[in-house]
């Protein structure tokens, strides 16, 4: 038991290349960091100073960008940083504070999917009442709603692997601190959390889905009903980005997480976590720019006023 409960860190595995190919690893994953951050960065942004973006898609469209930085920094710094150190290793309080953070983040970003999805309702099933019911404070309740839901699914499955006795080899087979490789270091049985993580996920995921996907027939009931093809057209797209966004994170979470055991396929859960918690914050900001004529038409002219006041300066 002394071997146990002494476990100070632990080795992140993630993914087994030659220093040349971790070196080019390195300037990709930074590459996609950083264009992560500016562009989710520059859609806050946009959305912050341009007061024809001041309404609740913006505002929710704001957080969720937010929630991306954020998730994204939670793993891409320490990859980074293990990718150019020989000894690849994180703290037991690192560990577990990332792994916090990361599915806090990610919670309260499907939660945020549903919240948006309501407001897509309302605004196309009910649009002359959507500006009395979408009120700035109803927008910020469902706001914070979010985060605090988000905060407390992951805050007694974390506390609960926290107290767990840990084993040698400590020895992640991830690239961060994933739940299931994390969970199956201990030394103790593990079904009960294995079975408080599964129906945790399940009833965030699921419930969140089913909330998202009712709101979605309803709207697409209502846009079928519009008689001009050009309306049909105009309010199919002020939902598409958001439906291609949460298809995307629903479909490969509900496959990595809601399992009841999540050690068999370790590997494919690895090139999933890549796409999930790297690529589709860096897709996000594209999505929502390119398929979305006010964003792009605000990006326009802040960038032509850029450009003029550096040809008359």
């Amino acid at each position: 038991m002394e071997n146990v409960t002494t476990v100070t860190e632990f080795l992140l595995l993630g993914f087994v290349y030659g220093p040349d190919l971790e070196i080019v690893l390195f300037v990709a994953l930074f590459l996609v960091y950083l264009v992560t951050v500016l562009g989710n960065g520059l859609i806050i942004a946009l959305i912050c100073i341009n007061h024809r973006l001041h309404s609740p898609m913006y505002f929710f469209l704001s957080n969720l960008s937010f929630i991306e930085i954020f998730m994204t920094s939670c793993i891409v710094p320490k990859m980074l940083a293990n990718l150019l150190a020989e000894r690849k290793a994180i703290s037991f309080a690192g560990c577990f504070v990332q792994s916090y953070f990361y599915f806090f983040m990610g919670s309260t970003e499907f939660i945020l999917f549903a919240a948006m999805a309501f407001d897509r309702y309302m605004a196309i099933c009910y649009p002359l009442r959507y500006p009395t019911l979408m009120t700035g404070t109803v927008c910020v309740k469902m706001v914070v709603g979010s985060w605090v839901g988000g905060f407390l699914s992951v805050f007694l499955p974390t506390v609960l692997k926290v107290r767990l006795p840990y084993c040698g080899p400590n020895i992640i087979n991830h690239f961060f601190c994933d739940s299931a490789p994390l969970l199956h270091l201990a030394c103790k049985d593990i079904s009960h959390i294995e079975l408080i993580d599964f129906i945790g996920s399940l009833i965030l995921l699921l419930g969140s889905l089913s909330f998202t996907a009712a709101s979605y027939i309803y709207i697409i009931r209502t846009i079928l009903k519009i008689p001009s093809a050009d309306g049909r057209k105009k309010a199919f797209a002020t939902c598409a980005s958001h439906f291609t966004v949460v298809s995307m994170g629903y479909g490969i979470s509900i496959f990595i997480y809601a399992r009841p055991s999540q050690s068999d396929i370790m590997s494919m859960n690895k090139a999933l976590a890549i796409f999930s918690g790297i690529l589709t914050p860096l897709l996000n900001p594209f999505i929502f720019s390119l398929r979305n004529e006010q964003m792009k038409e605000v990006f326009g002219d802040n960038l032509k006023s850029i450009i003029s006041k550096i040809k008359g300066g």
